[in-house]
């Protein structure tokens, strides 16, 4: 049996409802920006596996740092222990990450990250005798699939069953330069009526909300209104983080930087699964007692895994490499060129960009799993490009080191799928 046929006996996918989609596609390798399946065919992963893979697949320059490392140091319980990897990781991130960063919480996935980084917006106010039990979030937002980060999630497709055991969260728009005051207005009011004690938000691209972009001064203000209040500010860059949006972090835009940064994804180049929940020193500071009750009480099996440092750490060298940051710069122009001549097409109802992400919006009505869907995404697939179209969103996020003529085929293949439409 191939992979395909052997899958279907005991596995259970992700964002799958099997009855409907009971097939997979069986890959057996990958390299750069390709994708090799088990029937020969190939694919160019035009958004990164998940935004991920940003230095290629099997890249060299890690898979070799993380097969050095596994021979000296494989794993160790962090709660007790350090070790080199993940102290050299700290201060390698220290450096990048905005200013007022200080300390570093490991766990493992973006979800998770989001997690601890709620906890911490939470007990920031507890351990100060303070009780404020009441998030703010986007809507439209989406922080993962653990009950905290869904509770901050406005996306219903993936929260329906669970909403009745959410945590408390009052939501408010995105800003888009018009409606700035009235958002203002909102929060006034509702810091009148809830003691709310943080905001968990993606600067400047709701990625599961279809690359919906918003603007930086309109977040700006909002962030500026909860430092007034005192309500911690938790920034989501699982998906924005090492270079997509053009700067190291979303956050680099805004003049007010978040207490509290979320991170994984791109973290350590995809190798490797691990998430990093960063802080201010005035964050940690209010965990820092004698008080044993007032330690923030979390911890995962494999955080501050070595192999999944020196990954990181391997990734952070590449992005701030001439090499990367020039292609970065490559592919940004590439996209702006493609469009404007793409803006036009009579099935484009808009475009938007930031950074390295591109999105495009078709005038036609789509379910977000419909059939329209699927064949759009066959058709990809068929013409050897991995796209996943969120509804009638298509966007790209590609890896770094993608070249001009797979950059080209993408752009083509889009082209080509919209006049099938």
């Amino acid at each position: 049996m191939n992979l395909k046929q052997r899958d279907k006996n005991h596995i259970w996918h992700p964002l799958t409802q099997h009855k409907l989609h009971p097939e997979t596609i069986g890959i057996t390798k990958a390299q750069g920006c390709i994708l090799f399946d088990e029937d020969g065919n190939e694919y160019i992963d035009a958004i990164a596996s998940w935004y991920t893979c940003m230095y290629g697949h099997c890249n060299s320059y890690i898979t070799q740092k993380v097969a050095t490392q596994m021979q000296v140091l494989d794993q160790v319980v962090f709660s007790g222990f350090t070790h080199e990897p993940a102290i050299k990781l700290s201060e390698a991130l220290i450096e990048i990450l905005p200013s007022n960063q200080n300390k570093l919480f490991f766990s493992d996935n973006g979800s998770t990250s989001v997690e601890i980084g709620i906890k911490m917006a939470l007990q920031f106010h507890f351990n100060q005798g303070e009780k404020r039990n009441v998030l703010l979030a986007f809507e439209d937002g989406f922080h993962g699939d653990t009950f905290g980060a869904m509770s901050v999630s406005g996306l219903s497709i993936y929260n329906g069953p669970f909403e009745d055991f959410f945590l408390d969260v009052k939501r408010i728009p995105t800003p888009n330069g018009e409606n700035h005051e009235a958002i203002l207005y909102l929060l006034k009011e509702l810091t009148s009526k809830y003691k709310i004690a943080g905001f968990v938000y993606e600067p400047l691209v709701q990625g599961a909300a279809a690359m919906k972009m918003h603007n930086p001064e309109g977040l700006n203000s909002i962030l500026r209104f909860c430092k007034t209040n005192n309500i911690i500010t938790v920034a989501d860059e699982v998906m924005t983080g090492f270079g997509k949006t053009g700067h190291f972090f979303a956050s680099d835009y805004l003049d007010i930087k978040p207490d509290i940064i979320c991170l994984s994804k791109a973290l350590t180049g995809g190798l490797l699964p691990m998430a990093i929940t960063s802080c201010s020193q005035e964050i940690f500071d209010a965990f820092y007692s004698d008080d044993m009750s007032k330690g923030l009480f979390h911890g995962h099996t494999y955080s501050g895994n070595p192999l999944s440092c020196t990954a990181a750490l391997a990734g952070i060298e590449l992005l701030k490499s001439d090499d990367i940051q020039i292609n970065i710069q490559r592919i940004i122009t590439s996209h702006e060129t493609f469009g404007k001549h793409i803006k036009n097409h009579s099935k484009v109802a808009s475009i938007r960009q930031t950074g390295i992400i591109f999105a495009l919006d078709l005038n036609i009505e789509m379910e977000r799993y419909g059939n329209l869907r699927d064949k759009l995404f066959q058709f990809f697939m068929n013409n050897g490009v991995f796209l996943r179209p969120l509804g009638n969103t298509i966007y790209i996020q590609a890896p770094y080191v993608i070249s001009k003529k797979q950059l080209q085929k993408v752009y083509q293949v889009i082209e080509g799928a919209l006049d099938s439409l």
